[in-house]
């Protein structure tokens, strides 16, 4: 355990205490690849649907290389700033199967962080899943699965094929933790006739919550994801129940911190000149219990949109720095801006004497 993964700073500037105490920071995150796909034919998934399937084969290897090389420049600084380190907890989205997460995790940016990686394949008919990325030194998988998000079409009842949300349990430093990694339906077609499926994920989100409490009420768990819904909209606010301030969320209820930054102003894409905050981390409410000291403790929340993953001029100046257009790649990151969250334990004499052995 490195001395470089701890912060030290004061609590908070109305603390009873005038001395700081020194805590363990760690960064939750969630990242949008934008079809990070590799350049083989795979005839069991949709894969024409990518971009660099559509590019000419001489240069769908650079492409694919260079795509790697800025998602892992992303993916190295999100939080870097209080945390020291990249995430170690990462939620990721729009991949097309295991072995680009593999790819990613491998590249000389990301190598060094020792990252695991669970995932399942969904039977999206776009070919895209959820990922879920962890530093292994710092997470132990106790449990990993995914449940299947039922659709029908409301007129010919055929199965609508989306996205399945992938469920991680296991231990942060040893404090358990259970993560809930989405990709809702989107909007085409309109957000009002779409709306019934992001409601329906939404359901599903809150039976597999609903199934966690009646085990333990006070699961520490994290709904991330770009759920193509703002804070605001029915999905989040009401079937999840998700609360604006802090101060009301009570035992089996959920504190979204995004809901302010929304009202704030705050955008992770723009679509139609028309901002949007579908990235989210929210959770549950032992992670903001301040007298619960053995554990981890939410502390801030963040949108990771830095002026290099922009544009710098233009129409869509501001907007994120994407990787396609069309078929034509950009050279840039992603559509959406990373959130992310940091999570912090105060670092005890026996961790403290763990770290100087090490």
């Amino acid at each position: 355990m490195s001395v470089l993964s701890y912060f030290a700073f004061a609590k908070a500037a109305t603390a009873q205490t005038p001395e700081a105490k020194q805590y363990k920071v760690q960064t939750i995150a969630f990242y949008n690849l934008e079809n990070l796909f590799d350049t083989e034919d795979d005839t069991t998934i949709f894969d024409e649907a990518s971009p660099i399937m559509e590019m000419d084969a001489g240069i769908r290897e650079e492409v694919y290389q260079k795509k790697l090389s800025n998602m892992a420049r992303v993916i190295r600084k999100i939080g870097a700033e209080k945390s020291q380190s990249a995430p170690t907890i990462l939620g990721v989205c729009e991949v097309e199967n295991r072995k680009v997460l593999e790819d990613l995790v491998n590249h000389p940016l990301l190598r060094e962080f020792d990252y695991g990686i669970e995932h399942f394949n969904s039977p999206d008919r776009r070919g895209i899943d959820t990922g879920f990325l962890y530093k292994k030194r710092e997470f132990k998988v106790l449990n990993s699965t995914h449940k299947e998000l039922l659709i029908y079409d409301a007129v010919d009842g055929d199965r609508i094929y989306t996205r399945d949300p992938i469920i991680v349990t296991g231990e942060l430093n040893g404090d358990k933790m259970t993560f809930i990694v989405n990709h809702w339906p989107s909007r085409s077609g309109g957000e009002q006739k779409s709306r019934s499926k992001r409601n329906a994920a939404a359901e599903l989100n809150k039976s597999i919550i609903d199934s966690l409490h009646s085990i333990d009420s006070m699961s520490k768990i994290f709904v991330m994801g770009d759920l193509n819904d703002d804070p605001t909209n029915e999905s989040v606010k009401d079937i999840l129940n998700a609360q604006e301030n802090r101060e009301e969320v009570k035992p089996q209820m959920i504190y979204n911190p995004y809901l302010q930054m929304h009202r704030d102003g705050y955008s992770t894409l723009f679509y139609r000149d028309a901002g949007n905050l579908f990235d989210q981390i929210m959770f549950t409410y032992p992670m903001l219990m301040e007298a619960n000291q053995s554990g981890y403790q939410y502390w801030q929340s963040h949108i990771y949109n830095p002026s290099f993953m922009s544009n710098k001029t233009g129409q869509y100046k501001g907007y994120p720095y994407r990787s396609f257009l069309g078929s034509t790649f950009t050279g840039g990151f992603s559509d959406h801006f990373p959130v992310y969250v940091y999570v912090v334990k105060e670092i005890t004499n026996d961790d403290q004497t763990n770290v100087d052995r090490d």
